[in-house]
């Protein structure tokens, strides 16, 4: 894990990649008991081409380049699946921005904060984000104050309430 951030880290000082940050489970891990997990979710800031739009293929190249190879959805970096996943949304790009630096054996690494991990949860819906969002509420970690802003900014403060006042 330790030479695939750093691979990360090298991509974006060589312009890869825009800014990016480590979402889903392993994010979570930072936060919360780990969840099992295949992959790394990885979420970047692509560099647009002349027309303005966004590809993966200029990063892909990049990674095949460098010996790395595909696995379904993935690019195997250093042995350990990454999926880069584009910024999105609006509530994934404030995420982005808002990423708190945390450390893996020694290398900086950009990771959504708890509050916008569950955000992103209550977002996507799925019963395994519903079940990660309870488990972030349930360490008593969250910044309440900050994830109510951020649930509403984006809409989500209803689905939410939902989530929490009937856990079933």
């Amino acid at each position: 894990m330790k030479k695939t951030l750093q691979y990360l880290n090298n991509m974006r000082e060589a312009g890869v990649i825009g800014n990016y940050a480590v979402g889903g489970a392993m994010a979570a891990a930072f936060f919360i008991d780990p969840i099992p997990t295949f992959d790394l979710d990885v979420f970047v800031v692509l560099p647009q081409d002349a027309s303005g739009l966004l590809s993966l293929a200029p990063l892909y190249a990049h990674l095949k380049a460098a010996g790395f190879q595909e696995d379904k959805e993935c690019v195997v970096i250093e042995g350990v699946p990454v999926q880069f996943l584009p910024a999105y949304n609006l509530l994934i790009e404030e995420a982005l921005e808002n990423a708190v630096e945390m450390d893996y054996d020694g290398i900086r690494m950009p990771v959504f904060s708890a509050e916008h991990l569950v955000a992103v949860a209550v977002q996507t819906g799925r019963g395994k984000d519903r079940i990660r969002a309870q488990l972030f509420a349930d360490a008593g970690i969250l910044n309440r104050e900050k994830l109510e802003g951020i649930l509403a900014h984006h809409g989500l403060e209803g689905k939410w309430k939902m989530w929490t006042s009937n856990p079933s």
